[in-house]
């Protein structure tokens, strides 16, 4: 167990490993051919955030320009304003345009590097035209500055939101209106337009880092996405690949079935003669053997046909629980019945080894629901198991009893060599043995205890195995209260009424000899 969880954990590790590795040359290679440092796809979701952005707040913008030219025209002149809305109103078309046209544009199409300078250029111009309407002329009344500052950082914040995916958009578009109202400020020379020159620099820089920030917390919602996309990719990859060898795996294992119910008809055919003429032979039916060997020989060929044959029933029994046609014929049997005979049939090999086998039964356990024959199988492979590595004069303990939940357990102890922990998912497996079994006992299939667990599963029950080195091996086989046949009570049906007024029933004697009813004598002798 400890093993397999190192090898997975390193396992685990190569892989981030790997990850980690293809995601630093992926960001290389995106930082090599993009034109802003960031990935290519995320310079086209940039932008076609930002033509988003324009295309939403378009009649927003269209609005403030409209507004401020008719404020602009009570100090400016009618002319003057209407010239400065009609220029800023074009530049804004232009963009609602370009924005347009680029969303229509497929993405395998759009020249990033191009589009993002036709962007700049464009919000250079709102820029610039904003900078020649906020600059005040010479004559104009005094007192305006205030209106200045307050158009300077609608326009700033304005353009701050909605070009923040492109950073150097915001520049061009706030910089020039921000540095025009600065300097206007600054050559009036008195300590009122230095506070608002001041003032101007200040939200200039508040919003720049706003931009920034929104900038950035875009470029990191993009970054996410693709990561859960390119896991997504992963995950689904790693579906396809699961379910073809899902699909490969039930296709090999009706393959399996299909020849093991084959070869069990051609091996059980020979194999049942082999068996019948070496039990003829061994017991010398027609006659004796001249030559002694001869019988030893027919007893060798019967013991290894046995041998063979019930190998081949525990692969089939195995197969069919795996495939999962191994039907449960459950009817109500005494655990406790099972287990002392599944005691009888080992009581001569084990007295053969010279190993004792004690029982401790508790007494009056009800019947539980169950298939015997599982359940005679699983006993005889755990005794079995017990015998065949117990050393000689060991000591084997069968217990049934009560859990404590209410179900009925029986188990299995041995003063065997033991099992040590990284081996029990080993033996627990089909065809599996420990390294201490293999050297310290005959050998076997290894189906034993898979089949075992198995059946115990089929029933609902839990298996344990608990073994120490040189100490010995306790398996624990647990069944549900679920399964426990308790008594029940008797039906207590009531007892039929009379009525005050109604007349007693007529009693009608029983004839014992032919058992027909005679009718009630009118007289008593």
């Amino acid at each position: 167990m400890t093993t397999s969880n190192a090898s997975d954990a390193r396992e685990e590790a190569a892989a981030k490993r790997r990850r980690a590795a293809a995601q630093r040359v992926r960001d290389a290679r995106d930082r090599l051919t993009s034109t802003s440092g960031t990935r290519p796809v995320f310079d086209y979701e940039l932008m076609r955030m930002f033509a988003q952005n324009r295309l939403s707040a378009s009649f927003v913008v269209f609005l403030l320009v409209a507004t401020v030219g008719f404020l602009s025209s009570l100090w400016t002149g009618a002319a003057s304003a209407g010239v400065w809305t009609v220029s800023v109103l074009l530049i804004h078309a232009v963009m609602v345009t370009k924005c347009r046209q680029f969303l229509a544009t497929p993405p395998f199409e759009v020249n990033i590097k191009a589009w993002r300078i036709r962007f700049v250029i464009l919000d250079l111009f709102f820029g610039l035209a904003w900078m020649f309407n906020l600059v005040q002329p010479v004559g104009v009344v005094e007192g305006t500055g205030t209106f200045m500052l307050f158009v300077m950082l609608l326009v700033v914040a304005v353009s701050s939101m909605l070009a923040f995916s492109l950073p150097i958009a915001v520049f061009a578009a706030t910089v020039p209106v921000t540095g025009a109202v600065a300097i206007n400020f600054a050559l009036k020379g008195n300590l009122h337009d230095y506070i608002l020159a001041i003032m101007a620099v200040t939200a200039q820089g508040y919003f720049l880092l706003l931009a920034h920030r929104l900038y950035s917390s875009a470029l990191q919602t993009l970054q996410a996405r693709a990561e859960k996309d390119m896991l997504i990719g992963e995950l689904e990859q790693a579906k396809t690949i699961s379910d073809e060898a899902r699909h490969r795996a039930e296709a090999a294992n009706i393959s399996k079935s299909r020849f093991l119910a084959q070869m069990s008809h051609e091996l059980r055919t020979p194999l049942n003669a082999i068996l019948g003429f070496s039990e003829v032979m061994k017991n010398e039916i027609f006659g004796p053997h001249t030559v002694t060997a001869y019988k030893e020989y027919s007893n060798d060929i019967h013991d290894s046909g046995q041998h063979l044959l019930g190998l081949i029933n525990e692969i089939l029994d195995l197969s069919r629980i795996e495939a999962g046609r191994y039907e449960l014929n459950e009817e109500a049997i005494s655990l406790v019945n099972v287990v002392q005979d599944c005691h009888h049939l080992m009581k001569l090999r084990a007295k053969n080894r010279m190993i004792a086998i004690h029982e401790v039964f508790e007494p009056d356990l009800p019947r539980v629901w169950g298939d015997e024959r599982a359940i005679r199988q699983i006993a005889l492979n755990l005794l079995s198991n017990a015998v065949k590595f117990t050393p000689q004069g060991g000591e084997i303990w069968i217990k049934v009893g009560w859990t404590a939940s209410g179900g009925q357990y029986f188990s299995v102890k041995d003063t065997g060599p033991g099992i040590p922990e990284d081996e029990v998912p080993v033996v627990l497996a089909s065809f599996g043995q420990g390294s201490n079994a293999i050297k310290s006992a005959e050998q076997g299939a290894g189906l034993g205890l898979p089949i075992a667990k198995s059946l115990v599963d089929l029933h609902g029950g839990t298996f344990t195995l608990k073994s120490k080195l040189r100490v010995g091996t306790e398996v624990i086989i647990a069944l549900p209260p679920e399964r426990i046949m308790t008594a029940l009570a008797p039906l207590s049906e009531p007892s039929p009424t009379i009525q005050p007024n109604e007349p007693p029933l007529p009693i009608v004697p029983f004839d014992r000899r032919d058992g027909t009813t005679q009718p009630a004598s009118k007289s008593v002798a």
